[in-house]
């Protein structure tokens, strides 16, 4: 759930506000390029960290809470969304026990430069209170997608900032729009595209220079960042409920670029890179909050509002496995890039399961989050590290080479947006989305080597 803390947290002084909020802020929704703020005021260096400064720049010595006070409160007091109503008991000692002591990636930079906005939305859905009694019902339910970040290397980051699409770049340290979807988008692509306007944008992927945005009507994006104008768009339902709630870029089986979208309207559609035509539609019996395609483009990871997952044949549709275990609706995953033997999920019920697809009877492993949903996954291109992101202040760095019992935890307050690893591995970046203490943070993959920490930290 999203969480205003202005009235948790109170300055000493009168002059200065501090809250948490993560709307979307009304001077900005029109689509002006974003303000670039003081950029020696508002960051945050590895060296103003390592003499004490707070790592989002939250000046903890004029507030009523220090931060062990305010974690532990913030703890207490969030509300994790539920969608289904199943016992917990047993949950916590499925978990595994892991030692959150390890860094694995120092922190360098907290730029307020740019920094991601998550819309909140409500949508009508229907849902079976229970298997024996399908008594279907009309409720109004908040979602907030998580997939808003992403890096092509160490040096570019994407992320998405009210209408704009921004690049970021570490090493000139300056911001840049590459797209504004507030006015009006023309297709150069013609067979079924479709002009588009004011585009809240729900998600979005890159792969190389190709981004693909997702939008809260339905809507599909494909833009080249080297190239002027959007190569294709359409709305893909008609239906403004059918919300595009995942996008992803693959390699298939043949070599050919893929673009694959999911969406509320219980369809997962695929289209190619050359002609932007529908190669495929695959109907699942409930909303498809996130889809994942193995490293091999052979298996299609689907999850959504179910708390079962499925593994499906990526050319037909048809369902190879079913993952039973999670407790609630499903919201992201991601293959290992090793073989994609191993494929990690994450539920609303604040957890990430681990499966072996050669032995789908169970999940290997179940790591516990810390305070909400877990909304996004990712491992590292070498497959050492997985990142998970919770909705709201927790990013986890699993190491999976240790068989993911050590894990650096990432602290942070605010709703996570995104996080992201460089392609090299070098680099992750965080996104957090709070209109006061928002930013984009970069962390450095820590070496053995004292000269290159003491350059990180």
């Amino acid at each position: 759930m999203a969480h205003d803390l202005r009235d948790d947290l109170e300055l000493v002084a009168d002059d200065e506000d501090f809250y948490f909020d993560d709307d979307v802020d009304d001077t900005a929704a029109g689509g002006s390029t974003p303000e670039q703020p003081d950029k020696q005021t508002d960051d945050t260096s590895a060296s103003d960290y390592k003499e004490g400064k707070d790592m989002q720049g939250i000046p903890w010595e004029r507030l009523n809470y220090n931060r062990d006070q305010y974690r532990e409160m913030r703890l207490k007091q969030y509300k994790n969304y539920q969608s289904l109503n199943r016992s917990r008991s047993g949950l916590e000692q499925e978990c595994k026990q892991v030692e959150r002591k390890d860094t694995f990636y120092d922190f360098h930079l907290n730029t307020r430069v740019v920094k991601s906005t998550i819309v909140h939305f409500q949508v009508h859905k229907q849902v079976e209170e229970h298997p024996q009694q399908p008594a279907l019902h009309n409720y109004r339910v908040g979602i907030w997608l998580r997939n808003l970040l992403s890096a092509t290397s160490k040096n570019d980051v994407y992320l998405v900032q009210n209408y704009s699409l921004m690049h970021w770049s570490p090493l000139l340290q300056r911001g840049t729009e590459v797209l504004n979807v507030a006015g009006q988008l023309v297709p150069t692509e013609a067979r079924g595209a479709r002009p588009l306007s004011r585009v809240q944008v729900s998600t979005m992927a890159m792969k190389d220079k190709l981004v693909v945005a997702g939008g809260f009507q339905g809507e599909l994006i494909c833009k080249y960042v080297d190239q002027p104008g959007v190569a294709f768009c359409t709305n893909l339902t008609g239906n403004n409920n059918s919300i595009t709630n995942a996008v992803d870029v693959y390699q298939a089986p043949n070599g050919g670029t893929r673009v694959m979208a999911a969406n509320n309207d219980c369809v997962v559609r695929t289209f190619d890179t050359e002609t932007y035509s529908l190669l495929t539609q695959f109907t699942f019996p409930w909303s498809v909050n996130n889809t994942s395609v193995s490293p091999d483009g052979k298996l299609l990871a689907v999850l959504g509002d179910s708390s079962d997952c499925l593994i499906a044949d990526s050319q037909t549709g048809k369902e190879v496995a079913t993952l039973s275990g999670h407790l609630d609706y499903s919201f992201s995953s991601a293959w290992h890039p090793g073989g994609g033997h191993v494929l990690a999920t994450g539920n609303q019920d604040a957890t990430c399961r681990l499966w072996d697809i050669r032995n789908l009877s169970r999940s290997f492993a179940v790591l516990r989050g810390r305070i909400g949903a877990v909304r996004g996954l990712a491992f590292s291109p070498d497959g050492r590290f997985l990142a998970a992101a919770e909705a709201a202040d927790f990013v986890h760095v699993y190491d999976a080479s240790a068989g993911y019992g050590a894990e650096q935890e990432v602290d942070l307050f605010g709703e996570i947006a995104g996080a992201a690893f460089s392609p090299d591995g070098e680099a992750l970046f965080v996104s957090v989305a709070d209109r006061t203490y928002g930013g984009l943070l970069e962390f450095r993959l820590r070496r053995s080597y004292g000269y290159l920490d003491s350059c990180f930290f």
